[in-house]
Formats: structure tokens, C-alpha cells, sequence
């Protein structure tokens, strides 16, 4: 069989298309003999191989990557992690991050965490290719999607980018989303949940599971245990210092970073009146670079 020369204009055209070294392409070119779908399935055979000799290497750098629809129905916050700021910084590291976004946003509601981490799946084959340019160990633990449900809020921290909010609205009309209170309202509640200290964990009481509230309830009485009191002034204080627990990770009764005199619930019901509406938070989520691996 006839050995096909090899150009560099094949080289280029390869590398534009995966993303891998020059010579990397040149070398599979030429063991593919020219064959372009081969070469692609010899680099990313390589690109797996070099994943996997990194997959052991900590990823604690990156960025939070988002996409918004137009109409706020949908949005999609993913963290991509890599091992160095450096490399985070990269254009390569970027054009990955949209790519991710890009294969979330394919396949919709089939886009789930067994999707995500599917060694097959689009996700970590594109991610070893990186892995396999940038030669450092890189990982996708997860992501955020709203679709469909309500109005979608995003707020990604300027600094570094390495925290994103999204926070999904009901009750929200074609008439409101236009109104500067109710827009200002998405950003002062998406800057609230990604600011406030402690984290807002749950979007009602009813969501704190019962065991952490069993805990929480342990320790009070534990901390009373020598105190004297009589069980009943006991209980009283218990449930006392529980109604603080769930101003600390409730998002609706916490003290709103804005103005802490009021809470989060406070400024929601101030707008709707302001507006004549009765919108809601209906979800929300907090992604920080790292936290996934801790």
C-alpha cells in the first residue's frame, strides 16, 4: 500500500481539530497513513492513556463555567477543575470549559451525573484530550441545570471566577421581567447566597434533614446538661437556639447581606409588593471551585 505524504497543512488541520501537539499529529498521521478519523482515534486513545497516568494528581484549581438562555428558562453552572491557576488561565482551558457547557446543553435532561462521569461519555473524552495538551489532571465533578421550571438568575464572583450562584424564580410574568425591582431583586439574592456566611444550604425548614436537626438538638442539650434548669426550660431553650440554626442555613431567614435588619424573606415580600407580584425562590445552588474534592 502506498505511504501517503504527509503536509503540514494535514498537520494543522489535525490539530485545529483536537487539540493536541504538532508532532503528536504528525506521528499519527503517519501511522494512520493519512486517515484523518484515524489519526483523531489514535491521539485520543493517547489522550486517555495520558489522563489516566494523571488521574491521581489533585485538581484543585479552575473555574466556574455558566451559560444563560436568552429568555432566563435555562441556565447550566459547571466547575472544571484543573491542578494550577496557571493553567486555568489558559485559552485552552476555557475553550475546554465551553465545550463542556456546550455538551450539557446537547443533551438536556439526559445530562445527569452518571452522564457526566461516563468514561465514554462526550465530558471525559473531551477532558482527556485536554489533559492529554495541557499535561495536567483535569475533572469535571459537577454541575447545575435549570430548564423549564421558572426565571433563571446567575451571578458569577469577578474575582477569579471561581463561585457561581444560580437561582431559579416562580411566579415570575412577561410583565415582571423587565421591572428593574424584580431584576435587581435576581442579583441581590444571587449575591446573598454566594456572600453570606455561613452558605445557605436549604431553601426551607422543611428540607433540613432530620438528622442534622437531631444533632443540632444533641449539642444544645449537651451544653445545658450542667446548667440545672428544669427538662421543660430546657426544651424551650433547645428549640430557641434551633430557630437560630435555621436562620444560619435556611436562604428565606437568613439576615440579607444588604440590609441584615431584614431577612431574605423580608426583601422577596418588599419587591412583590412593590410590584403587586408574588414571585418565590423555587431552587437555587452555590458552586465554589474545590469544594466537590473536600
Amino acid at each position: 500500500m502506498a505511504t501517503t505524504a504527509i503536509t503540514a497543512d494535514m498537520v494543522k488541520k489535525l490539530r485545529d481539530q483536537t487539540g493536541a501537539g504538532m508532532m503528536d499529529c504528525k506521528a499519527a498521521l503517519a501511522e494512520a497513513n493519512g486517515d484523518f478519523d484515524e489519526a483523531t482515534t489514535i491521539l485520543r486513545k493517547k489522550g486517555l492513556a495520558s489522563a489516566a497516568k494523571k488521574a491521581g494528581r489533585s485538581t484543585n484549581e479552575g473555574l466556574i463555567g455558566s451559560r444563560l438562555s436568552a429568555d432566563r428558562s435555562t441556565g447550566i453552572l459547571v466547575e472544571v477543575n484543573c491542578e494550577s491557576d496557571f493553567v486555568a488561565r489558559t485559552d485552552d482551558f476555557r475553550a475546554l470549559i465551553q465545550d463542556v457547557l456546550n455538551e450539557i446543553e446537547k443533551a438536556g435532561d439526559a445530562a445527569n451525573d452518571a452522564w457526566l462521569q461516563d468514561p465514554d461519555g462526550p465530558v471525559r473524552k473531551r477532558v482527556a484530550a485536554t489533559i492529554g495538551k495541557l499535561g495536567e489532571n483535569m475533572a469535571v465533578p459537577r454541575f447545575v441545570r435549570y430548564a423549564g421550571k421558572g426565571y433563571v438568575g446567575q451571578y458569577i464572583h469577578a474575582v477569579g471566577g471561581k463561585l457561581g450562584v444560580q437561582v431559579e424564580f416562580g411566579g415570575v410574568t412577561p410583565q415582571l421581567r423587565e421591572r428593574a425591582e424584580f431584576t435587581n431583586l435576581v442579583k441581590e439574592i444571587a449575591q446573598h447566597i454566594a456572600a453570606a456566611d455561613p452558605s445557605p444550604r436549604y431553601l426551607s425548614r422543611a428540607e433540613v434533614p432530620a438528622q442534622a436537626i437531631e444533632n443540632e438538638k444533641a449539642i444544645y442539650r449537651a451544653q445545658m446538661e450542667s446548667s440545672g434548669k428544669p427538662a421543660n426550660i430546657i426544651d424551650k431553650i433547645v428549640e430557641g437556639k434551633l430557630g437560630s440554626f435555621y436562620q444560619q442555613v435556611v436562604l428565606p431567614e437568613q439576615p440579607s447581606i444588604r440590609d441584615p435588619k431584614q431577612t431574605v424573606q423580608d426583601a422577596i415580600a418588599a419587591v412583590n409588593k412593590a410590584l403587586g407580584a408574588s414571585v418565590s425562590v423555587t431552587r437555587f445552588a452555590r458552586l465554589k471551585v474545590g469544594e466537590a474534592a473536600s
